[in-house]
């Protein structure tokens, strides 16, 4: 599968983990930046990644972003149609954010989750197998709101 990762500042050193880890699961990885931990803007990268996986194929495209919070990324990748980004603490709400809501991106909180959770929640994510049935006909309410890529 094809990753699409960015992040900001706060978030660096963990996004440079998780991209290794991503790797060793076999996955091809496309960093959206920053390449350094130089003071950033998180709409930037957060942008970067949502126009990336907007209307891919969940199959063979996904994304995860990571901030300080995981808020703001969170926030910004939403804004864009085709976009199910889900801010995620524990693996259970990675696992029902796949599950129930088909998201296409992963947030994450670099000073909120250690590197060994995101790990698990990443695996977990990439994994889960989206339910359909009703979670269809809820997110078909919302596929083509927001601003288009």
């Amino acid at each position: 599968m094809k990753i699409y990762i960015g992040c900001d500042h706060a978030a660096f050193n963990e996004k440079q983990a998780v991209i290794s880890y991503l790797k060793e699961l076999g996955h091809e990885v496309e960093d959206c930046g920053p390449f350094s931990d130089e003071r950033v803007n998180y709409p930037d990268y957060a942008s970067k990644v949502a126009k990336e996986v907007a209307y891919k194929d969940i199959n063979s495209t996904r994304g995860i972003l990571l901030c300080g919070s995981g808020i703001g990324v969170s926030m910004v990748a939403n804004r864009f149609a085709g976009v199910r980004a889900a801010l995620c603490r524990n693996v259970e709400e990675a696992v029902l954010s796949r599950g129930h809501n088909n998201a296409n991106i992963l947030c994450m909180g670099a000073r909120l989750i250690s590197v060994d959770t995101m790990k698990e929640m990443v695996k977990a994510w990439l994994e889960a197998p989206f339910e359909e049935g009703r979670h269809s006909d809820r997110i078909a309410l919302f596929t083509d709101l927001g601003e288009k890529a």
